[in-house]
């Protein structure tokens, strides 16, 4: 850029007042014939941070690091490992900090990866404190609201989806989709899980749910569900992640999928593609996918893999090379479903930087979701305003199909582009929404296609008059998050008796 437009740049941003967004140093082209853009694309190589730069894993070879069994047997539980991985680079405050959170406020227990730490930035604990990836996956008690932790009425299971089992750990919640849990443990723990009433160990907050039936049976009650129900065709194998079950086991179920006539589209849910790419580039998970992807292809199904990535840091070579790894074995596509989650990736240049690591790399931007209303979630979630606007902001620099959605799951409704709200209260915080179609519990529902569903924006972002009114009104959520983790299990338990 010649110096007479970097004077140009530099002054209008001065006189403005304010900072001109780029994805490139301010001495970099950030033009189109003379005229400024919000945002100007770069492809970057991608690098995989030295882990040697951690005290606890100086010693770590490159064969170490590259293996699967490797990187599961040294995640980080807690408190006590994190010091010691970490040697002097943190402070005590932050320890401390860190303590109390999981005492008061964690919802998830403590499951680090080597993979997931590694692209955190530790150059000092400042740094640590404002890294993406450390503010969703290792939340201290400093990063959450002290005025309203959580929302009223924030709930456990916060999209009912145990209420929609259509048997245990199948949620039948769309006319032809459907959601199979295989398990409750995944490799990572993320702070904002959504299924956190569910997924994961307990915490001093959260007596997790556990499944009634065993897994062989609980696996062999949603085939024959999906058997005898033709109009699925599309099922998410999820859990937990499915990284988590014994490849020959998953590879089992996944087969027996394909047998049925009606199932013609399977997506694998995982974020471990991120979290420990290192499972998906073993070689027995590689020809087991392409033994599957080449038995959808034979009867006209599809195969594609969805992972769930929030900050481009966590895009390395070795990410990369498992998605392509993939790819290669036949897959459909590789998919992402991300979170908008406050300090994480929640500016146009963020999201952008995202979805063009992804795109570069063999990853389809496909969803983000505003992040669920679980307990302890406000300082992470957005208000639906903040969410149109970034729509609005990333609009018109990828390609079309890879441009992705932003999407509220709406509880009893479902996935809703942000700018389909029925009517919007925006004093309030107050979103109404409506559906087109009924699920087993509205079966017999004259109103369910005429009802408004209401969501919730955080508290937090509204003006003071609509602070006001939640103040007023709070007592009236009280016991609602129990109450409805109840008739969410009372609901599913009926309907899978009368099933029977």
């Amino acid at each position: 850029m010649v110096p007479q437009t970097v004077n140009i740049i530099r002054d209008l941003r001065d006189r403005l007042g304010v900072k001109l967004v780029t994805a490139l140093a301010e001495d970099t082209v950030v033009s189109l014939d003379g005229r400024l853009q919000p945002y100007t694309y770069q492809r970057h190589e991608l690098i995989e941070p030295d882990w040697r730069r951690f005290p606890g894993w100086r010693e770590v070879t490159t064969a170490e690091w590259e293996s699967a069994q490797w990187q599961r047997a040294h995640c980080v539980k807690n408190v006590r490992q994190l010091r010691t991985l970490m040697g002097d680079l943190l402070s005590d405050e932050f320890y401390a900090d860190l303590e109390r959170d999981q005492r008061e406020r964690a919802t998830m227990s403590m499951l680090l990866p080597p993979q997931m730490l590694n692209t955190m930035n530790v150059d000092s604990t400042e740094a640590f404190y404002a890294d993406p990836v450390r503010r969703y996956m290792l939340p201290v008690f400093s990063d959450r609201r002290t005025d309203w932790p959580s929302h009223p009425f924030a709930s456990r299971d916060s999209l009912h989806e145990a209420e929609m089992w259509a048997v245990e750990g199948l949620t039948h919640r769309y006319p032809t989709k459907v959601l199979a849990e295989l398990l409750p443990t995944c490799p990572q723990y993320c702070g904002h899980c959504t299924r956190m009433d569910l997924v994961g160990n307990s915490t001093p907050q959260i007596d997790k749910h556990k499944f009634a039936l065993k897994q062989p049976d609980r696996l062999d009650e949603m085939l024959a569900y999906l058997s005898r129900t033709p109009q699925v065709r599309d099922v998410v194998v999820s859990g937990g992640d499915v990284a988590n079950m014994p490849w020959a086991r998953l590879e089992t179920f996944v087969d027996r999928l394909l047998d049925i006539d009606n199932i013609r589209d399977i997506r694998l849910a995982t974020k471990a593609l991120m979290g420990v790419p290192q499972h998906w580039l073993q070689d027995d998970v590689r020809a087991g996918v392409e033994r599957l992807a080449t038995k959808a292809r034979r009867r006209g199904a599809q195969l594609a893999i969805h992972t769930h990535v929030n900050a481009a840091q966590s895009m390395t070579p070795l990410v990369a090379k498992a998605a392509q790894a993939m790819l290669e074995a036949g897959v459909r596509d590789v998919r992402n479903q991300g979170v908008l989650l406050r300090g994480v990736n929640t500016s146009v240049e963020q999201l952008l930087d995202l979805c063009f690591a992804l795109q570069d790399n063999g990853v389809l931007p496909y969803y983000f979701y505003l992040c669920d209303m679980i307990p302890f979630s406000e300082h992470w979630r957005l208000s639906l305003a903040e969410a149109q606007r970034l729509q609005h902001g990333i609009m018109g620099y990828l390609p079309g199909f890879a441009t992705p959605r932003i999407v509220c799951d709406v509880p009893y409704v479902g996935k809703r582009w942000v700018h389909q709200v029925a009517d919007y209260d925006i004093e309030r915080g107050i979103s109404y929404w409506t559906k087109n179609y009924r699920t087993a519990l509205e079966a017999d529902d004259p109103e369910a296609l005429e009802r408004r569903y209401e969501y919730y924006d955080p508290i937090h972002t509204l003006p003071e008059s609509g602070r006001s009114w939640w103040e007023d009104h709070a007592r009236e959520a009280q016991g609602r998050d129990t109450d409805l983790a109840a008739a969410s299990r009372a609901a599913s338990e009926a309907i899978r008796d009368a099933a029977e």
